[in-house]
């Protein structure tokens, strides 16, 4: 079987659960890990898999706006990146670790 041939047997239900797989993953690395680091990666597997259902609902619809989101889904992920790693440098910096129980001793 070519390959090409083989995208044509996968549906929106492939799709959506890839998605779930991508989005559960990313909920288990910010619930069950301390560093920052890992925390900022599971965040990202949540918006990647929410692109993913996103890109497929748009495919399966027919519809543009499907797409559009995922731009902004990305603008959303590269500002959280941006500002979620110029948190953990200062914290690295002043605590020489970026646990995520270094945050509770910041002062406002």
């Amino acid at each position: 079987m070519h390959a090409l041939e083989a995208f044509k047997y996968v549906g929106l239900n492939h799709y959506l659960a890839l998605s779930g797989l991508v989005f559960t993953m990313g909920v288990i690395a910010v619930l069950m890990r301390r560093n920052v680091i890992v925390i900022l990666m599971g965040v990202e597997l949540m918006l990647n898999g929410v692109n993913i259902a996103f890109v497929a609902f748009g495919h399966h619809m027919g519809d543009i706006h499907g797409q559009l989101m995922v731009f902004f889904v990305m603008t959303v992920a590269a500002a959280e990146a941006g500002v979620g790693l110029a948190l953990a440098v200062t914290v690295f910096k002043q605590f020489k670790k970026v646990d995520i129980k270094s945050f509770e001793q910041l002062k406002g």
